[in-house]
This record gives C-alpha cells, sequence and structure tokens, in this order.
C-alpha cells in the first residue's frame, strides 16, 4: 500500500507565509510527477503547482511568483513555499504524486488526505 501524509496547513495573517510538506511512504518502486491542488468550499479542486521527476515546474496563474515547489526524491516528499498570501487562498491543500508501485505495474495517482489553509485577519 502507499500513503501520503501531509503536514503543514494552519491559520496565518494576510500576507504571511506557509509551508506545506507532503511525503509518501509505503510500497513505491518509482515517482513521477508530485503536486499540489486546492478546493475551496464551493469551488472545483484546481491545480496549484507540479513538479516532474526532472524538476520542471508549472503553477497556477494566482500562485505564480508567491510560491515556490520542491522536491525531496531521497525522502519521497514534496513541498510547497507560499509566501504573501491572501484570502482567496483559503482552501484544503491536496498533494498527488504519481508512484510506480513495481516495474510491471502502470503509475497510478495517489492523494494526500488534505490540509487545511486559512489565511485571515
Amino acid at each position: 500500500q502507499v500513503q501520503l501524509v501531509e503536514s503543514g496547513g494552519g491559520l496565518v495573517q494576510p500576507g504571511g507565509s506557509l509551508r506545506l510538506s507532503c511525503a509518501a511512504s509505503g510500497n513505491i518502486f518509482r515517482i513521477a510527477a508530485m503536486g499540489w491542488y486546492r478546493q475551496a468550499p464551493g469551488n472545483e479542486r484546481e491545480l496549484v503547482a507540479t513538479v516532474t521527476s526532472g524538476g520542471s515546474t508549472n503553477y497556477a496563474d494566482s500562485v505564480k511568483g508567491r510560491s515556490t515547489i520542491s522536491r525531496d526524491n531521497a525522502k519521497r516528499t514534496v513541498y510547497l513555499q507560499m509566501n504573501s498570501l491572501k484570502p482567496e487562498d483559503t482552501a484544503v491543500y491536496y498533494c498527488n504524486q504519481q508512484i510506480q508501485r513495481n516495474p510491471s505495474l502502470p503509475f497510478s495517482n495517489y492523494w494526500g488526505q488534505g490540509t487545511q489553509v486559512t489565511v485571515s485577519s
């Protein structure tokens, strides 16, 4: 089995910063892309940022310039550093990792349980 565990969410004032982490554990052979998504009440889940196994990154326009996604392959962990946070960044943040459990299986998408980020004064 594979499990993704997120941490780092919380309550922060506008203009503040947070760093989210998501570590994968279990039966893992290889990890391809990693990413962060978010879902605000009443909205669909949306992409925040992704990073490929080669280190190429992609960001939603709404967070570009304020957020940095990174990964530590040895720790099977993806990070999201968010700065200059705004109230509209309030959402549940979910990590996603594309994981191959063994060479005979295809890659599958795995999701974390979600971590709440609230930006409010």
